[in-house]
């Protein structure tokens, strides 16, 4: 009953970030006089703050999850019910290209294009691998309250560890092949991206369990766990 209230939080979310990942893109393109880096700092900036004001708006209603990937895991992990993982990703594929189409419209470009920004290569997907998977450990292991200023602050930082600019997100590759400007992405570099992002979260994961504390049957001998403060406790 409540799922249509859900994707709709899905949908807006992801728009909201796409409109803020690309406007701001196009925004500093304009401002910057060239210089590629003041450009990249002001829409990783924008994209900081955009997003943790997001996650905090919509975290209760839907997870605020804006991400294919993310919503994939947490269905994998049983957090999310199966029977809406399909409909979160169309929720969050939808919004994203209406996000792009709402920054062209803000600045008064067509609204309709296509990227022609190629974003190819192994450094490129290896990057988005790495980037979604920090990702993924980020948005598992932060501690209750502090996912959206941690995400945040990790996409941030990404923005610049990562040769990619860190997409991390199957949803932004989509959204951002429907914008010819400063955070786009050509079509054709697109599914490397996204394959990147899925192995990336897959191995986030992974390192995720592998961290949890081991759990022993009752009664062995040598039952050890982890406590609050990370120090083993013996049972």
């Amino acid at each position: 009953m409540d799922l249509p209230r859900k994707l709709a939080a899905e949908a807006l979310g992801t728009a909201l970030l796409l409109a803020v990942v690309i406007g701001s893109g196009i925004m500093a393109e304009g401002l910057a006089g060239g210089n590629a880096a003041v450009a990249l700092l002001a829409n990783t900036l924008a994209t900081v703050g955009g997003l943790y004001v997001l996650i905090e708006v919509f975290g209760p209603i839907s997870g605020a999850h804006f991400n294919p990937a993310v919503s994939a895991a947490m269905a994998w992990r049983g957090e999310l019910p199966t029977p809406a993982l399909l409909p979160y990703i169309a929720a969050q594929l939808i919004g994203a290209m209406l996000g792009a189409w709402a920054a062209h419209a803000m600045f008064e470009l067509p609204i309709l294009q296509f990227s022609t920004k190629v974003r190819t290569g192994t450094g490129q997907w290896i990057a988005e691998a790495v980037a979604t998977a920090g990702l993924l450990l980020v948005i598992l292991r932060a501690p209750a309250g502090r996912a959206a200023a941690m995400v945040a602050a990790y996409i941030g930082a990404a923005y610049w560890f990562a040769a990619s600019t860190s997409f991390a997100n199957p949803a932004a590759a989509f959204g951002r092949m429907f914008s010819d400007s400063f955070a786009g992405i050509a079509p054709a570099s697109a599914p490397g991206f996204v394959v990147a992002q899925l192995v990336g979260a897959a191995l986030g994961v992974a390192v995720h369990q592998a961290f949890e504390p081991r759990r022993h049957p009752a009664g062995h001998p040598n039952v050890i766990e982890a406590s609050g403060d990370g120090a083993p406790t013996p049972k």
